[in-house]
């Protein structure tokens, strides 16, 4: 009797906590702020999850998304971190590698990685690094021997187009130059279109799924020379790894803990966060409902008609990888500091 009374009080619980959260939820309407401008593929997949996520939030609240680029969405994210309210109706999209400028202590962090509450991500995110095919460097051993270093165009220091060229440069000796500033991706597409920058570093899955890389890779205009995965992309299958590199390079084991912490930011993939101190029980929803939009068959199609990847992973193991990447060995962050130029 006992053991009925005390689950018949869990039930109603639960059944309380639920129109609690209908009540709260209903009639409101969730931001997603995306750190980089509309277009991009951070935004592609915002604007998914906006059309789609609503549903499976008790009240059926209404989504919608807002830019909020700069600095390598460091803006997004101290915005999300301390100018949000912790209710539950602001989400972050965010670059994966900002963990890096609070290691290093830059001034401008005004967020701690490990205490956003995070949602969960659409995938791991692997990067590769194109260069203009009608330039002298052809292979990465073309970089390291070359007279004049090629110019590679980057958002700043959170971005792979900054922190995956000095890594190359620090783990194998390659002479790139890092031309910073850019707004967004695509206006880095278009310096390299006018020749005024040689190359960029981004993901392999916005690669594959937009203008203007399909129409550069029918004409021929760029080259991989390298990726970040452990293993080969099949669509890149003759471009080796950087773990590859750093093997035939014989990098040293000091400099492979640097990159181990470097590119682990590909795990974080395409995070999406929340402000810290939500509710714990707003948080238990928000991650369910992340996790059954991404299982949703009209979000998969939606996926695969934008030539976008899914790699889901839940939001309990990004803040176990948050606190992880944050407990870093001194040495590693003093090396970390020296390669992003704090």
């Amino acid at each position: 009797m006992k053991k009925f009374a005390v689950a018949l009080a869990c039930f109603f619980l639960w059944i309380s906590n639920l129109h609690a959260q209908v009540s709260f939820y209903a009639g409101k309407t969730i931001r997603i702020v995306v750190g980089l401008p509309a277009g991009d593929a951070y935004d592609l997949y915002a604007r998914i999850l906006a059309e789609h996520m609503g549903k499976y939030i008790p009240g059926n609240p209404t989504m919608l998304v807002q830019n909020m680029p700069g600095a390598s969405t460091m803006i997004a994210a101290n915005y999300v971190y301390n100018v949000a309210k912790p209710d539950g109706l602001t989400f972050g999209s965010t670059l994966p590698s900002l963990y890096f400028d609070q290691l290093v202590g830059r001034k401008e962090v005004q967020f701690d990685w490990a205490k956003f509450t995070w949602l969960g991500s659409f995938e791991r995110s692997n990067n590769l690094l194109y260069m203009r095919a009608d330039t002298p460097y052809k292979t990465i051993n073309d970089v390291i021997k070359a007279a004049d270093a090629p110019k590679c165009g980057s958002t700043g220091s959170g971005s792979p187009s900054y922190y995956m060229i000095k890594l190359l440069n620090e783990a194998i000796g390659t002479k790139f130059n890092v031309v910073t500033g850019y707004q967004g991706g695509q206006e880095i597409d278009l310096a390299v279109e006018r020749g005024e920058v040689h190359c960029r570093a981004f993901t392999v899955t916005t690669f594959f799924a937009r203008e203007p890389f399909h129409t550069w890779r029918k004409k021929g205009f760029v080259r991989v020379l390298t990726q970040t995965g452990k293993k080969r992309d099949a669509r890149l299958s003759d471009t080796p790894t950087v773990y590859e590199l750093m093997d035939e390079y014989k990098t040293p084991e000091s400099t492979r803990r640097l990159a181990a912490l470097v590119l682990a930011s590909g795990e974080f993939g395409r995070p999406i966060v929340a402000t810290p101190g939500i509710p714990p029980d707003r948080v238990k929803i928000l991650r369910e409902a992340f996790a059954k939009t991404l299982s949703d068959p009209a979000v998969q199609d939606d996926v695969k008609k934008k030539m976008l990847e899914l790699d889901p992973t839940r939001g309990e193991e990004l803040e176990g990888l948050a606190k992880e990447v944050l407990s870093a060995a001194s040495e590693v962050i003093e090396r970390m500091k020296s390669l992003l130029g704090k």
